[in-house]
């Protein structure tokens, strides 16, 4: 179907790009005409063409075509951009009586945004034929009616527009009593009228009959016939007289059926039948008599049906006031529609982006969607809010056209999701409004990291611990969602080289549950420290460390050692105590130290046995060995204790000491006395004698090594100084070079020298000496004299 004609709009699309947030709109109009009740799927235009579109793209950018009020009468097929019919077009059901049937639509693109406005001109098609509302009509006419009376007769109604609609009437068969007469009205329509040419006369003809045929502007034209039935009555004087000939009235367009709009009155001054007026619309009435209905005794004018002021603003009427006598008067009656606000704004959702990434910038589109009131002034002017209280903002981009961009940062943690109500409220008084739920889900974005519910981890564990035992846990939570959120515990690898770090603890990576590997000891190590990463699954990923400290519980897992007396190294009478010595007197301390720690290590001296009990004591905080009484005569010189050092823990461990104690009168004889060794000791000194020898005898070689390589050194040396039989000998002056040159050309070496080389048997001609010179040489003449003694 070819486009509309050039004088009505350029077919030729001319977009002007508004950057509105990322989306584009095309501010002309393209115009197609196509003719109604063509068939289903019938070819329009190639769209995609007009528009300088590609047809590839149509799929992949979404297009659709977005109807503007009227229905959706049109597909666009994506594969090749082609406009045709949805069903079957019918301008009058789609339009009505209106001068000009236009389908507005916009074609909507995706990525980017984009829509185009187009329009389809419906023309007329001369497929309804004028219709009369009766098929017989019946006019009484008194016989004493004067020539050139008009009498109006109804018309008839052609659905069709333009040159289709009604155009002419004609009356058969033609008389000389009756001629047709076609007046115009203001809007064009066209009515039929009977003019009396000749004067009646009811006792020659009394009844008359004509067929009034309309006919229509179509080719071929279309027509319709009614019959008229004139009947003459006898002489009725007077007509009616209305009141006033034209009536004014004004209705609001919510009026109720049943409403009385307007009263017109007629009076008839003749009696009887004759003076009996009753009313009716005419035949110039037009579409009006379908809208409203008058009573036919009082006049008054009611609303039959509703009005509608966006499509009819104004009803021109014609009433006739009809006597008993059959004599008629007209008179019109204008009515105006007064527009009222009954028409709330409509929002349509154009395009919706439901998913919106939190981190998307300030101004990304979110949906676009266009206001329309179907009322006129400030009734049809819309305005569009939304709540303020959201990081969303309302744009205007054109014509009824509105744009949702965001207008802050989004977080998804903090709201996951907005409804946002659209609200559009027009003008007029009282206002009414409408509004649109757009929901829009916020996508989560790994903006976030895994916090850990402490800032640092204590753990204990109790030393002589079983492998693999679980010690505690951490717990990180991610405030984002999804794969995001889901946490991972590691152990940082910053401490692999810490020598009390990964190789003691593990972690479960799952559920952060800290476990030591191996079995601790206290005594080796007491505490230590790891660095755990608490990482999410994002991409990338995010992560957070924190610090825990294990700390190792000593267990009461090492008896007391003693220090002092040693044990099984010293002789069997290892302290001596004098006889003179008197009660408290200090004999030796006990000394011995546990390796735990805390209690653990808290020792306690007692004395457990001993060969007179009554004569030491031993305090147990400080293990002292102290005589409770004066030593006498009658006490054995050998004594003997066995002293138990005990710890607090639990269990209590304990170790034994044996002390050997020998009383004497006094210290020089006891120093005097040399005590036998024991098998022990004796061992122990030979293997040291052994050891002894052997180091000294390892010297002793060592250095007579050094003596003979020394001798060996000299021997050489004197001998390669003092050795006879050398290759050349330059001695003997005959021998001498004469005339030595300088051989580096530089003319400084002006002497000649003598030097004594040496070479041994079989030596290369790098293996030789420059010992110092002999004597500087001298000029020729003086080379044979007695100038060079043997020498050096």
């Amino acid at each position: 179907m070819a486009p509309a004609p050039r004088d009505t709009i350029r077919q030729v699309l001319f977009v002007y790009i508004f950057l509105f947030g990322g989306f584009r709109v095309a501010c002309e109009t393209i115009r197609y005409s196509i003719a109604e009740e063509i068939a289903i799927g019938s070819f329009v235009a190639n769209f995609a063409k007009d528009l300088g579109l590609d047809v590839k793209a149509l799929v992949s950018r979404q297009a659709r075509l977005v109807a503007d009020g009227n229905g959706e009468h049109f597909l666009l097929n994506l594969r090749t951009g082609e406009l045709v019919t949805k069903d079957k077009i019918d301008r009058e059901e789609i339009c009505a009586q209106m001068d000009e049937c236009i389908i507005r639509f916009e074609l909507l693109l995706q990525n980017p945004l984009m829509f185009f406005r187009a329009e389809v001109v419906i023309s007329d098609v001369n497929d309804h034929s004028p219709q009369f509302p009766e098929d017989e009509f019946i006019l009484k006419i008194p016989e004493l009616t004067i020539i050139g009376t008009r009498f109006p007769l109804e018309s008839a109604q052609d659905l069709d527009g333009g040159r289709n609609t009604l155009q002419n009437y004609t009356l058969t068969p033609q008389n000389e009593v009756f001629v047709l007469h076609i007046r115009e009205g203001s809007d064009g329509s066209k009515y039929p009228e009977l003019l009396l040419a000749k004067a009646l006369d009811r006792e020659e003809q009394p009844e008359l009959e004509f067929v009034l045929t309309a006919v229509d502007g179509g080719i071929p034209p279309r027509s319709g016939t009614a019959m008229i039935h004139i009947i003459v009555l006898d002489a009725n004087d007077n007509a009616p007289v209305f009141s006033q000939s034209l009536y004014r009235a004004t209705v609001s367009e919510n009026s109720p059926a049943g409403f009385v709009v307007t009263t017109v009155s007629a009076t008839d001054s003749d009696q009887g039948s004759n003076g009996e007026v009753a009313y009716s619309f005419s035949q110039d009435a037009g579409k009006g008599h379908r809208t409203f209905q008058i009573d036919p005794l009082t006049g008054e004018i009611r609303i039959s049906k509703p009005l509608d002021f966006e499509m009819t603003e104004k009803y021109e009427l014609s009433v006739r006031a009809t006597d008993g006598g059959g004599l008629s008067s007209y008179c019109k009656v204008l009515i105006e529609v007064v527009d009222v606000n009954d028409n709330p704004p409509e929002v349509t959702v154009t395009s919706l982006s439901t998913l919106l990434p939190e981190d998307s910038l300030p101004g990304t589109a979110v949906a676009l969607f266009s206001v329309r009131d179907r009322d006129s002034g400030d009734h049809g002017r819309a305005s569009c809010f939304i709540p303020d209280d959201i990081p969303f903002i309302l744009k205007p981009t054109y014509s009824n056209y509105y744009e949702l961009v965001t207008d802050a940062a989004l977080d998804r943690e903090k709201i996951s999701s907005y409804n946002i109500t659209v609200t559009a409220v027009d003008s007029g008084s009282p206002s009414l409004s409408a509004w649109e739920t757009v929901t829009v889900q916020i996508l989560d974005i790994n903006d976030n990291l895994p916090l850990f519910n402490q800032s640092s981890y204590t753990m204990y564990v109790t030393e002589n611990n079983s492998p693999s035992l679980m010690i505690g846990g951490v717990n990180a939570t991610d405030s984002d969602s999804g794969q995001n959120a889901k946490v991972t515990y590691s152990i940082w690898p910053e401490n692999k080289n810490s020598p009390f770090s990964s190789p003691f603890i593990s972690i479960n990576s799952e559920n952060g549950h800290v476990y030591i590997l191996k079995t601790l000891d206290y005594e080796e190590i007491k505490d230590f420290k790891v660095t755990v990463q608490a990482s999410d699954s994002g991409s990338p990923s995010l992560s957070t460390n924190v610090t825990v400290y294990v700390v190792i519980v000593d267990e009461n897992d090492n008896a007391p050692v003693i220090l002092y007396p040693m044990q099984n190294h010293t002789a069997s009478y290892s302290e001596l105590v004098p006889r003179s010595a008197e009660e408290g007197y200090l004999v030796t301390k006990v000394v011995a130290v546990d390796e735990d720690s805390g209690q653990n290590s808290w020792l306690s001296y007692q004395l457990l046995k001993a060969t007179d009990p009554g004569l030491f004591i031993v305090w147990s905080h400080n293990g002292e060995v102290r005589t409770t009484r004066s030593i006498n005569d009658r006490d054995a010189i050998k004594q003997k204790l066995i002293i138990l050092v005990r710890d607090n823990g639990v269990p209590m461990l304990s170790t034994p000491a044996t002390l050997d104690l020998l009383l004497v009168d006094g210290f020089s004889e006891a120093h005097m006395h040399v005590p036998a060794f024991t098998d022990e000791e004796k061992h122990d000194s030979t293997l040291t004698m052994y050891l002894i020898i052997s180091l000294a005898l390892i010297s002793f070689l060592f250095l007579v090594s050094i003596i003979i390589f020394i001798i060996i050194k000299v021997y050489k040396r004197k001998q390669l100084k003092d050795r006879s039989h050398c290759s050349g000998h330059f001695d003997d002056a005959n021998n001498f070079p004469r005339n030595l040159v300088d051989v580096t050309g530089t003319g400084t070496l002006f002497q000649t020298y003598k030097y004594n080389m040496c070479l041994t048997d079989g030596s290369g001609i790098s293996e030789f000496e420059f010992l110092k010179s002999v004597i500087p040489s001298l000029p020729p003449q003086l080379e044979n004299s007695e100038m060079f003694p043997e020498g050096n």
